[in-house]
């Protein structure tokens, strides 16, 4: 009846068990969930301090001048006489900031 008693194995500790588990969603929040809180939040405020004669660019590609903004939609100035009603959603901070960098150097010259 001893020897029963010593063929058992020891209990696992209960927090070991679960560190794996633990490390892992430590890993996707930093990796994953943070940074694209700090991306939307970033788009967000990008939003927020559009204005009237900013050049910007949709998340389809379009690249235009904003001339006028009402609530939630704004009217962009494409070309000469050349008008586009599109909404605030579309507008891309990231595609926004590579168009102006790419322009910024030909403005210098």
């Amino acid at each position: 009846m001893i020897d029963v008693f010593f063929l058992q194995a020891a209990q696992p500790n209960p927090i070991m068990s679960w560190l794996p588990l633990i490390l892992i969603f430590g890993v996707l929040y930093f990796f994953m969930i943070r940074p694209q809180a700090k991306k939307q939040k970033a788009q967000t405020k990008f939003l927020g301090e559009i204005q009237k004669g900013d050049e910007i660019v949709t998340s389809s590609g379009i690249v235009g001048r904003i001339n006028k903004i009402e609530g939630n939609t704004l009217t962009l100035q494409i070309d000469s006489k050349t008008f586009v009603k599109v909404l605030k959603g579309s507008i891309s901070k990231e595609m926004t900031d590579s168009y102006q960098k790419e322009e910024q150097p030909k403005e210098t010259t």
